[in-house]
């Protein structure tokens, strides 16, 4: 089955034909770095990274393009709140920003154009756009002449007549006395400002919001993208608005496919700063492994909306996320699952060539089939838990001696949790590192030691080696009233925490 992705011009499933066969150029709107990013734009990202990752491990040669905007209203309005310089502003949020996204386990863009640094090809772009007639000056600043685009609209289906001023968010009261219409953009900002402004042929001043992207995105990736992706309220203005200056320049399609993933909503409305009903990734890594959040938004498909709950306690003070510790639990399953295979003492494995393992195998097809029918990484997972189940199965045969695995066989099951990794980004830590995080965890937040625990298991241990089993019994019950979880084995008891 070949790739099909949901093409938001097109409002169908289509299938993904780039360019140049086998080879292909994504852009997606990075993160306005003013602040520490939210759960939205962990969705958002972690949607065009697993696409990357499947593209990748299918055989496709891709080129990542992921902007940083740092420069914006926004940005200069946080850095006089804070008395910082705006530069140093940037650089210290797009520090943050790419912690966040290494422990979520996001792979770092090919190519992340900063506006800063690509002054020049926007100002070129805009003297096309005024000599094509598609752009005015007006009192230093350049606005964007949407009447004389006549497909504006095609993207996000908007109506002309009924477009609403200053729909971005980023226009100030006075801009539209300087506009001939008003749902005119601009593309240069008038501004003698000392911080982020450039000489042009307009003035002084700093670009618009939607002719930086334009102007990166071409730059790296020609006239024509294979797949532009962002978040669904960035359809319009903000990708209505590129293509519309994009295209009107170059008098190409701009975008072959154009994709967006849904929101996170609380209290079904979406999650965003100018709402205020956020959590930043970075308030969430304090209850939960950051791959939990992953796994949970790899859980719903990525145009769906993705409804985020939690729990506080009597004085309304958050004690964490019911959903994402579902989550966590499932990661726990993927890890212990891992770690079975990894320990299976290698000198009780057999010579022999590998055996046939189906159900084992299967999980390759499976994911690429998933993957390929629009990204559809809730039945990916599907077929996941299916494969830990079969794994699972092998471990309890060979732990009650009733089976062998050859080294090969053993080989090939570690092969297909690295293609996990590969496709999903879920599974490539350390198990005992993994499991160890989240016990201590868990355990500080019981107020109980380890040492505490592991000193009742030693003690029921030497119980039933004695066969007082009901002392062991008695012991079990206390530990299962700690949400400690007993697993036994022949060698050795281990233990987790419910």
């Amino acid at each position: 089955m070949a790739l099909q992705l949901y093409n938001t011009r097109t409002r169908r499933k289509e299938t993904f034909i780039p360019q140049a066969p086998g080879r292909v150029g994504i852009y997606v709107c990075g993160p306005t770095v003013y602040d520490y990013c939210h759960l939205g734009h962990a969705r958002c990202y972690i949607v065009y990274d697993t696409l990357v990752r499947h593209l990748r491990a299918t055989g496709w040669d891709v080129t990542y393009v992921r902007n940083i905007t740092d420069v914006d209203d926004k940005i200069i309005k946080r850095a006089h709140e804070l008395n910082e310089p705006a530069l140093r502003l940037t650089e210290r949020y797009t520090a943050a920003f790419h912690e966040d996204f290494e422990r979520l386990g996001c792979l770092n863009a090919d190519i992340e154009p900063k506006v800063t640094e690509h002054i020049p090809q926007i100002i070129t772009l805009i003297q096309q756009l005024i000599s094509k007639g598609f752009a005015y000056e007006t009192q230093g600043d350049v606005y964007f002449s949407v009447p004389a685009f006549r497909a504006y609209g095609a993207l996000s289906g908007q109506n002309l007549d009924d477009l609403s001023l200053g729909a971005s968010g980023r226009m100030d009261d006075s801009e539209s006395s300087r506009k001939r219409y008003s749902a005119d953009f601009a593309l240069w900002k008038h501004d003698l400002g000392a911080e982020l402004t450039w000489d042009s042929p307009f003035g002084r001043g700093r670009p618009g919001w939607h002719i930086e992207c334009s102007a990166m995105s071409m730059h790296y990736l020609g006239a024509t993208l294979d797949l532009h992706g962002g978040g669904l309220d960035l359809v319009f203005p903000h990708h209505e608005n590129e293509l519309a200056q994009s295209e009107a320049a170059t008098n190409q399609p701009f975008v072959r496919m154009w994709m967006h993933n849904g929101f996170v909503e609380v209290s079904k409305e979406k999650m965003s700063k100018s709402l205020g009903n956020f959590f930043t990734i970075r308030d969430v890594f304090g209850y939960v492994e950051p791959e939990a959040i992953r796994y949970f938004m790899l859980g719903v498909h990525y145009r769906s909306p993705l409804g985020l709950d939690w729990e506080t306690d009597d004085n309304n003070r958050l004690t964490g996320f019911s959903l994402l510790d579902e989550a966590e639990r499932r990661l726990e399953y993927l890890y212990h699952t891992k770690k079975r295979i990894l320990d299976v003492p290698l000198d009780t494995l057999t010579s022999g060539p590998a055996t046939s393992l189906p159900n084992i195998e299967s999980l390759k097809g499976n994911l690429e089939r998933c993957l390929n029918d629009d990204l559809n990484t809730p039945n990916a997972l599907a077929a996941t838990a299916e494969f830990l189940k079969q794994v699972n199965d092998i471990a309890d045969t060979l732990q009650a001696k009733k089976h062998s695995l050859s080294t090969e066989d053993r080989k090939n099951i570690i092969a297909l949790f690295l293609m996990l990794e590969a496709q999903l980004g879920l599974g490539g830590d350390d198990p005992d590192a993994f499991l160890k995080r989240v016990q201590h965890r868990r355990l500080k937040k019981q107020n109980v030691a380890a040492s505490q625990v592991q000193a009742l298991v030693d003690e029921r241990t030497r119980a039933r080696q004695e066969k007082d089993f009901a002392r062991a019994d008695r012991l079990r019950l206390k530990l299962e009233q700690m949400h400690i979880e007993l697993l036994d084995s022949a060698q050795t008891t281990t233990w987790r925490i419910r």
